[in-house]
C-alpha cells in the first residue's frame, strides 16, 4: 500500500500553500525524510484533527477520577503485564502505520542515544538496551522498563563520575558507533482498516489506562521521565561541545515536576526531541566518517 502523504502528491498551489509540504521542506528541524514524512502525515490526518480535541479534555477528566479511585486500593496494586499486552493488541488493531513506526523507533533511538552518552563518558557506563523488532515485542513490559532504564542511566552515570571524582566533559574523541537507523520499515506495520489512530490521539487515550494498572510511583516517574530530556540534551551537548543543539530539546525544567494531566502532550514532545538528537549525532557521524575518509593515505600509483 502506497503510504506516501498527500500533502506530498499534491501540486503546490501558492494561493493556498500547504502548511505541512513547508513544515516537510524545511530544513531547520533535523530529521530525515521518511520520518519527518510519517510524522506530519499522522499529525495532517483526519483522527489528529477532528478526533483528538475530544479525546484529550475526557482523557484528562478520566486522570482526575482515577487518582481519585486509586486514594481507597492498595498502594501496591499494579497489572504491567495485563497493561502492556492490552496496549500491544490496541498498537496493532487502531493505531495508524506511521504512529506505530514511530513508536516503536523510539525504544531503539532512545537506547543508541544513553550508548552514546555512556560510551563517551569519561567514566564509562553499560546501558540495557531495549530493542523491539514488532508490536507483540513490546508485550514484555517495554514502556515500563523504558522510564526505568532512563532513571537508572542518570543514577549509575553519575554515580561513576563522583565515584572518580570526574565531570562529564568533550570527548577528545567521539564514538558514534552506536549510532545507526533502527532496522524496522514503515511498510511491516499493522495496516488493516481499522488502524487509523493518530500518534498523539492513541497517547491520550492510553495514558489512564497506563495510571489506572500501575502503582502511582510507577506512572509519576513515567510523566516525570519527561523531565530529562533536557538532562539527557545536556549530556550530548557537553560531550559534542555543541550547546545550541540544545534549543530543539523543550520539554521543562528537570527539577520542577509537573502536573501528570500534561503527560500524552509531553510524551509527544518526548518521541520528537529523541528523533532530532538522533538525527544530529547520524549527522555528525556521517560527517566524521567522510573527514577520516579524506585523511586516510592513498595507495601510490602503479608502476
Amino acid at each position: 500500500m502506497d503510504r506516501t502523504p498527500e500533502f506530498l502528491k499534491q501540486a503546490h498551489d501558492e494561493r493556498d500553500p500547504s502548511p505541512w509540504l513547508a513544515l516537510y521542506l524545511d530544513q531547520s528541524t533535523p530529521l530525515p525524510d521518511d520520518v519527518k514524512a510519517a510524522w506530519l502525515a499522522d499529525s495532517s490526518s483526519a483522527s489528529r484533527q477532528y478526533l483528538l480535541p475530544f479525546l484529550r479534555p475526557i482523557a484528562r477528566l478520566t486522570i482526575i477520577l482515577i487518582q481519585i479511585v486509586k486514594v481507597f486500593v492498595p498502594r501496591n496494586w499494579s497489572h504491567s503485564m495485563l497493561l502492556h499486552r492490552f496496549l500491544a493488541w490496541g498498537l496493532k488493531r487502531f493505531v495508524s502505520p506511521e504512529a506505530n513506526w514511530l513508536i516503536l523507533r523510539h525504544f531503539h533511538l532512545g537506547s543508541q542515544v544513553l550508548a552514546f552518552i555512556g560510551r563517551n563518558s569519561p567514566a564509562p557506563v553499560g546501558t540495557s538496551p531495549l530493542e523491539p523488532a514488532d508490536i507483540d515485542a513490546l508485550k514484555d513490559e517495554m514502556f515500563l522498563k523504558h522510564d526505568l532504564n532512563l532513571f537508572n542511566f542518570v543514577i549509575r552515570l553519575n554515580k561513576a563520575l563522583r565515584d572518580k571524582g570526574l565531570a562529564l566533559c568533550k570527548a577528545e574523541q567521539v564514538d558514534f558507533s552506536m549510532i545507526q537507523p533502527p532496522a524496522l520499515r514503515l511498510e511491516d506495520m499493522p495496516q488493516g482498516k481499522l488502524n487509523f489512530l493518530d500518534l498523539q490521539s492513541a497517547i491520550e487515550l492510553f495514558t489512564p489506562l497506563y495510571q489506572l494498572m500501575l502503582t502511582d510511583n510507577d506512572f509519576w516517574r513515567a510523566a516525570n521521565s519527561l523531565q530529562l530530556d533536557e538532562t539527557i540534551g545536556i549530556y550530548a551537548a557537553t560531550i559534542l561541545n555543541a550547546p545550541e543543539h540544545l534549543i530543539l530539546v523543550n520539554n521543562k525544567h528537570p527539577l520542577v515536576p509537573l502536573s501528570t494531566l500534561r503527560a500524552g502532550h509531553r510524551l509527544v514532545i518526548h518521541g520528537l526531541s529523541t528523533e532530532m538528537l538522533h538525527s544530529l549525532l547520524q549527522r555528525m557521524r556521517a560527517a566524521q566518517e567522510a573527514m577520516s575518509a579524506e585523511t586516510l593515505p592513498r595507495d601510490p600509483p602503479l608502476a
